[in-house]
């Protein structure tokens, strides 16, 4: 085991825009200017400079050309700082490109490791884009010898044993590492197993926020050649830690609970979205029930509820209930509320198109509701949020051009016993950061009752579904496990349920490929890490 490193190091947990180039830089400038002082280096997450990921933005030669100004910029900065900057940044070298960091001090580029270990699963597509780096050498530095990786060279122990064995005496590890369930603690286990292998130090940063589909949970950290966590950062806020592994224990923020981290997530992803799109205001469509409800919940948490309008749309089948519910959510969340009923609209159509019937009127009542959302969205400048959860998704128990109308969906990776789960969290707790009202604000009235789409008389979600914690289970297994109909019927499901809900799942492709866009929440969302083909000839 090595000496402890001397350093003080500063964590930079930010948020970056993904194809801001100019907005990045000027906000790791801000950082640097105000941390300076009292540091030798600052640590910013991977791809800092452009945001993770910028896709096919990476393919555009203006853009390459426009990083390459922004780490001048950065260079030509550093000569009037006292410390330095380590920044993820792409790295062009002739006909290739590299996922990078750069270390800059003093007018100088010291160094630019190249990323080894390109993740190409999931979520990711690094491979598409970027050239994979021999294995980088350590990084002298202020009398230490830095060991400097790029979020997947942490998972696997090539990258580290090679630093280790070229007298490394500190790990930095600079991450774009996107949210999932137990996802802290799979990065702790590699970053543990790098120190424990090496006996030296390390230092994790990732970056916070929402990029399209994707949230991240910052969760930044640092563990001591024990493989002790001595700085724990908050999870999905901006955060920064200036610190000493000589000095020992530093900020500990503890992980949250399961379903707080959850509630967060969704929070974060729409707030992002929200304003890295330039938007400031939502619509929803009201039911009187608990998805509407909590779409409702997190809006007023992530823009605050004076930027958010809920809409009751009553037919002939919504129930006083439903109408009271509604209003008393929307009280209690204090947001603006209206009422527009579709009775007459729906009277008109079915004089014009009198064959209407069944599921085509029941799809009519859902499509005029879109209709008027968008209309008013189109009228205010406010984006309509959808509220279909990742059960009704999975299943295809959703209208297109009806209640999927929308620009975003908050709920879209949260199964709806989760949202019952994240229901009764939110009434009795108030996530970080949150704008909206303290206290019960979904009644147990919303919660307690049969969810029903009430477009016909008497109609229960049931009717048509599984119960959903049957439904649920079913489904997590045919989804995250990628489980067959089968397998599933081995672990005691019901055989002809399981078939049902497979024969959905696979049906309602072509609706999911039309739906909007959703934080990731789940181990397997259904955006980048699960792609079937809509034409499906396969029969499990």
């Amino acid at each position: 085991m090595g000496r402890t490193p001397s350093l003080r190091l500063t964590i930079a947990q930010v948020n970056p825009t993904v194809g801001d180039i100019d907005g990045n830089v000027d906000r790791i400038i801000s950082v640097w200017t105000k941390y300076d002082a009292d540091t030798d280096l600052i640590v910013f997450p991977e791809l800092t400079v452009t945001g993770y990921m910028p896709e096919d933005l990476l393919l555009n030669n203006g853009f390459i050309a426009h990083i390459e100004t922004a780490i001048a910029t950065l260079v030509q900065t550093s000569v009037m700082m006292k410390s330095a900057i380590l920044i993820g940044a792409p790295a062009r070298d002739r006909t290739e490109l590299f996922n990078a960091a750069y270390l800059i001090e003093a007018g100088k580029i010291l160094s630019i490791t190249h990323k080894v270990e390109l993740p190409n699963y999931g979520v990711f597509d690094e491979k598409r884009y970027f050239t994979s780096g021999t294995r980088p050498e350590p990084v002298d530095f202020r009398d230490h010898t830095l060991g400097i990786m790029i979020c997947e060279d942490m998972w696997f122990p090539n990258v580290a044993d090679y630093l280790s064995a070229k007298s490394a005496d500190l790990f930095i590890v600079l991450n774009g590492s996107p949210y999932e369930p137990h996802k802290q603690s799979i990065r702790i286990q590699h970053a543990r197993a790098r120190v424990m292998q090496a006996g030296i130090p390390l230092l994790y940063t990732n970056q916070v926020g929402g990029q399209d589909d994707l949230v991240y949970d910052g969760a930044s950290f640092a563990l001591n050649a024990d493989g002790d966590i001595i700085l724990q950062c908050e999870e999905f806020i901006e955060e920064f830690q200036t610190f000493s592994f000589a000095n020992g224990r530093a900020v500990i923020h503890p992980q949250h609970p399961e379903t707080e981290s959850l509630y967060q997530a969704a929070m974060l992803g729409l707030r992002d979205y929200m304003r890295k799109t330039g938007q400031s205001k939502i619509i929803i469509g009201m039911s009187g029930g608990i998805d509407s409800a909590l779409s409702a919940a997190i809006a007023a948490d992530a823009i605050g509820a004076d930027n958010v309008s809920c809409v009751m749309m009553p037919s002939a089948f919504t129930s006083k209930e439903s109408i009271d519910d509604a209003v008393d959510c929307a009280t209690k969340i204090g947001t603006k509320f209206d009422t527009i009923a579709i009775i007459g609209m729906v009277d008109q159509f079915m004089t014009d198109l009198p064959d209407i019937s069944g599921l085509a009127h029941e799809n009519l009542q859902a499509r005029l509701r879109g209709v008027i959302l968008m209309t008013l969205s189109n009228q205010h400048g406010a984006m309509v949020l959808t509220t279909g959860n990742k059960s009704e998704m999975a299943c295809g128990y959703a209208t297109l051009y009806g209640d999927m109308c929308g620009g975003y969906n908050v709920l879209k990776d949260l199964y709806k016993t989760q949202v019952y789960n994240l229901a009764h969290w939110r009434n009795g707790a108030k996530p970080v950061d949150a704008l909206g009202s303290d206290g019960e604000i979904i009644s147990r009235s919303i919660i307690t009752k049969a969810p029903t789409a009430e477009l016909r008389p008497n109609q229960k979600d049931q009717d048509s579904l599984p119960p959903y914690d049957e439904l649920d289970s079913i489904l997590m297994g045919l989804i995250e496990e990628d489980l067959s109909p089968e397998q599933m019927a081995a672990r005691g499901h019901n055989p002809e349920m399981v078939a049902k809900v497979s024969r959905l799942l696979k049906l309602s492709e072509y609706k999911r490929r039309q739906s909007a866009p959703g934080a990731k929440l789940s181990s397997r969302a259904f955006t980048r890490e699960r792609r079937y083909p809509i034409v499906n000839g396969y029969v499990s």
